[in-house]
């Protein structure tokens, strides 16, 4: 299992690579979005540079607001060449995963114009990630993508999909966390894993493993039995990355750890290397990602 986590595009990429791999992260999300880090303004042989120097592997990242689905086919179409431009950038980086984000935002349309145009989106940018050889998967998003049902309108119609699951996201909008059903009914096609911590509710808060009430050791649990060992993401979103640092440490601990948890251990005292900081200082984001 490999840890990593996203860049801030709002920061110099350099700089966040450089900053990402001396807290001893395996590889960077890369989220390919304005104002800083979209694929238009890339510098891709710096970016390549510094990934090779650093020995830092990479998954590639869209921006969640996309019009997939726009009524407007205009719109929808230069969500279209946006992404087959994500495409190209994460080609050359060698990235083999990009994620894509199903849109839902075509009010007064019916659920089934919804699918129908996510799906059209999907089908005119698979040919080129086949010849890139770059695999695309499909991020679960609270409230229309959250659960098998509404996933399945998408994976089924386009078996090659991969599913990026965000175990944080399955924790919202939903009377339970859907995490393990999305595993038990599509986990051989799993691909890729965000995880970060959240109250429930309605409200995406990023926050460090232990500060809500995600159960981060059952889905630990919960991967390994479904053969994942691959990369996952902490999207703990803070200006202070300690409290980042101290995430990848109770992940860490957990995934490695041999002897069975106890029930009321989770990962309130998963003995990290480093300590949190005072919760005060927490900051979250209000986006969905």
């Amino acid at each position: 299992m490999q840890i990593g986590t996203m860049n801030h595009p709002g920061r110099d990429l350099l700089q966040e690579i450089r900053e990402i791999t001396s807290m001893g992260m395996e590889f960077i999300d890369l989220t390919l979005e304005p104002p800083l880090s979209s694929a238009h303004n890339l510098d891709i042989p710096a970016v390549q540079a510094a990934l090779q120097a650093a020995g830092l592997g990479i998954v590639g990242h869209t921006a969640y607001y996309l019009p997939l689905c726009s009524p407007f086919e205009s719109l929808r179409q230069a969500a279209v060449e946006e992404l087959k431009s994500c495409l190209q950038a994460f080609a050359k980086l060698g990235a083999k995963w990009m994620n894509i984000h199903p849109d839902r935002q075509a009010p007064l349309h019916e659920p089934g114009f919804i699918i129908e145009r996510n799906l059209r989106t999907l089908q005119e940018i698979l040919p080129l990630a086949r010849d890139l050889g770059v695999g695309l998967m499909i991020e679960n998003l609270p409230g229309s993508f959250n659960n098998v049902r509404q996933l399945g309108e998408i994976l089924d119609p386009v078996p090659e999909l991969g599913l990026h699951l965000d175990i944080g996201h399955a924790n919202l909008r939903t009377e339970h966390n859907t995490a393990d059903e999305i595993l038990a009914a599509y986990g051989s096609r799993l691909r890729h894993v965000h995880l970060h911590d959240n109250k429930g509710g309605n409200s995406d808060l990023h926050l460090p493993l232990g500060a809500g009430n995600l159960d981060t050791a059952h889905y630990v649990r919960s991967l390994k039995a479904s053969g994942y060992d691959a990369t996952i993401t902490l999207e703990v979103f803070s200006p202070d990355r300690r409290y980042l640092a101290y995430s990848r440490d109770v992940l860490r601990t957990l995934w490695d750890e041999d002897r069975e948890l106890h029930q009321n251990l989770g990962i309130r005292n998963p003995h990290p290397t480093s300590q949190p900081p005072k919760a005060s200082a927490v900051e979250t984001a209000n986006g969905i990602q």
